[in-house]
């Protein structure tokens, strides 16, 4: 039985820390600001912009929990420690914003039929501000959005809001050339429509982590053609790939080598040569693997397959 020891300090998520950090502070500004838009212009798209980034502040800040609670030290009871808690945060973020995005249809529905009077130059300006604030956020997520999934779960939620922000002034224009009033909740329909498939995305990302599926950026045929590329290895088998969180990918396989190779301490230069391979190629550092003789193959193969 081989392990190799080499493994990450932190999670992809953790290195961007202060980026998220901002971040939530800028949401939950924006936020308060369109409240008060929201109350100042009687507009529902402000408001419905407003519950959106609530809800993704919220999920910012589960993120930024969820971080923490991953940098703790492993345990005998927890071998991998809590890193997992990223992908259960990404879970519960998908969970809420597809309840606000519910709310937000259902009331837009009412307010088509009824529409109400707002003030389009009032609604103009906030959502300005909070164009120009999603922007600024969005700058200091694009980075690291392409290294963890909770990055990426927030840089989606912020690229939601500003094109929110971008339908509030597009409604507001609206409703100050034509004094169409229903483009308040047609706004609000369409914040509330980009909510929901994003959500579907990170739902199923997040629950491809937690069922261990393959990363879909491995392919397993190169992975064992790589592995059985590597001196004296004659067959790999029982091959798994799976993640425990974003930017910790894990490998386990059983390797069939020539007994000759296996002879006088050759066993750890087998192992030492397929970590590097793995460490190397596809960028895995945490590896478990179980060498077995070819002589004794064909008890394996009965075992296992």
């Amino acid at each position: 039985m081989g392990h190799a020891h080499a493994q990450r300090t932190g999670t992809a998520a953790s290195a961007q820390r202060v980026r998220l950090t901002w971040v939530l502070s800028i949401t939950m500004s924006l936020v308060a600001i369109e409240v008060v838009g929201g109350v100042l212009a009687h507009s529902l798209a402000l408001f419905a912009d407003a519950g959106h980034m609530a809800a993704d502040g919220a999920g910012v800040g589960l993120s930024l929990l969820a971080i923490w609670f991953a940098t703790r030290p492993a345990s005998k009871a927890r071998t991998f420690g809590y890193q997992r808690a990223e992908i259960l945060a990404a879970v519960v973020n998908a969970v809420v914003l597809f309840g606000v995005g519910a709310f937000i249809l259902v009331e837009a529905a009412l307010q088509l039929a009824h529409p109400v009077s707002s003030k389009p130059g009032v609604m103009a300006a906030f959502g300005a501000v909070a164009l120009i604030g999603n922007g600024a956020s969005m700058l200091i997520l694009l980075r690291g959005q392409s290294r963890s999934l909770t990055v990426r779960s927030v840089f989606l939620e912020v690229l939601a809001d500003l094109l929110g922000a971008l339908a509030v002034l597009i409604a507001a224009l609206v409703i100050y050339a034509a004094g169409y009033e229903r483009a308040n909740a047609i706004v609000a329909i369409l914040i509330g429509l980009l909510i929901l498939p994003r959500t579907v995305k990170l739902l199923r990302d997040a629950v491809d982590v937690l069922l261990e599926a393959t990363p879909r950026d491995v392919d397993l045929a190169e992975v064992r053609g790589h592995m059985c590329g590597t001196s004296g290895v004659l067959e790999v088998h029982d091959l798994h790939v799976w993640t425990i969180t974003s930017g910790v990918p894990v490998i386990s396989a059983h390797v069939v080598v020539a007994d000759a190779h296996l002879a006088d301490g050759g066993g750890a230069r087998v192992l030492d040569q397929l970590s590097a391979c793995l460490e190397g190629h596809f960028d895995v550092a945490h590896c478990t693997f179980q060498l077995e003789p070819s002589s004794h193959r064909e008890h394996e193969r009965a075992v296992h397959e």
